[in-house]
């Protein structure tokens, strides 16, 4: 991986490009067959084996999600000569598939987020890619936003590892022009679409980043665990989550949740991979009163635990940063500027350990 040098993101990065070099947002639906029943239940339509979903699976009918897709300036569906990497953007605890557009803010009359996107491609930073933002809940219920720890909507949240997999990435790269294709299973395909698609997440979904791509625990109410919570929200671990890094070769975490696992348990996990991962970028404000404890839980020990499966991992504190958008855009703008490069899985383990 081309050395990058990790910064704020330019003023400049926030204001709009002109208007015929602007990418556009896209609210679509999918179905998901794969989510929490009512009954707490694992509904599925694959063979997922009981001890590994820590609950009973059922059959069900599909439910209907939406998502919202960012698709960069020119991007023509009839043109078959271009394709493009992936970039799936996870909210928090309280927020949905809006969350990064709408509660980011606008500066010029659009969205921040989309605002870093398009500059960063104009400028060349980047190539032009698709990002998507998923509703991270993988629930019946998956529209009620309510922190509740008996919830099936925050269960859904320690479940979207399988809607993901079975159901939004099969979506996307079917319904638009990217370079990885799921349905492509041989070795040489899995080794080439991981390199197509990246993750990260805000918060709850920088844990889902963690537990759910790396390979942590999933978390229930205590109500059903029967056990006490360690940070008395009534949530506690049950199983650990298969992990998918055959799917995705970067991954960033940023401000991650209390119920990320601990950075031993994760650098576990990546040792019982076949794939290396390409680059871990995790980033918190150090004045963060909420997940502070949680991302240096999560940091520490997983380089050492990992091995050489974890190629590049980067530990960005944000001075001053408390649990908000201008952390979050940062990890987005240096996190897109890192991935999608050329890997090498046989490098030494690089840490790169910096202050903003």
């Amino acid at each position: 991986m081309k050395s990058m040098n990790v910064t704020a993101v330019p003023s400049k990065y926030l204001m709009s490009v002109n208007e015929e070099l602007q990418g556009t947002i896209q609210e679509v639906s999918y179905k998901v067959g794969n989510y929490i029943h009512l009954s707490r239940q694992l509904v599925t339509d694959r063979n997922i084996d009981i001890s590994e979903a820590g609950r009973e699976t059922v059959a069900g009918d599909a439910i209907l999600k939406k998502c919202n897709v960012y698709l960069p300036a020119g991007y023509d569906p009839n043109d078959t000569t271009v394709r493009y990497n992936v970039l799936y953007l996870l909210h928090g605890v309280g927020g949905n598939q809006y969350e990064w557009l709408s509660s980011n803010g606008k500066v010029d009359g659009r969205f921040i987020i989309c605002n870093i996107f398009d500059n960063l491609i104009v400028n060349g930073d980047i190539d032009p890619l698709i990002v998507v933002f998923p509703n991270g809940r993988s629930a019946y219920d998956w529209t009620d936003s309510s922190f509740n720890s008996e919830g099936t909507n925050m269960l859904g949240f320690y479940y979207f590892d399988y809607e993901l997999r079975y159901d939004l990435i099969p979506f996307i790269e079917s319904n638009y022009k990217t370079y990885a294709d799921i349905t492509v299973t041989s070795h040489e395909g899995i080794i080439y679409n991981r390199t197509r698609r990246a993750i990260a997440g805000l918060s709850m979904g920088g844990m889902q980043a963690l537990n759910l791509i790396l390979g942590g625990y999933r978390y229930d109410s205590t109500r059903i665990t029967g056990t006490e919570s360690p940070w008395n929200n009534g949530l506690d671990k049950t199983v650990l989550a298969p992990g998918m890094i055959d799917l995705f070769a970067y991954v960033g975490a940023f401000s991650n949740a209390p119920t990320s696992s601990d950075g031993e348990t994760l650098g576990v996990s990546l040792t019982s991979c076949v794939h290396n991962l390409h680059l871990l970028y995790t980033t918190c404000g150090d004045a963060d009163g909420v997940a502070i404890g949680s991302y240096i839980k999560s940091i520490d020990g997983l380089i050492h635990q990992s091995g050489n499966h974890l190629n590049h991992f980067y530990q960005i504190l944000i001075k001053d940063g408390f649990h908000d958008f201008h952390v979050w855009n940062n990890g987005a703008y240096n996190f897109s500027r890192l991935i999608f490069r050329n890997c090498d899985d046989h490098v030494r383990s690089h840490v790169v350990r910096k202050t903003l």
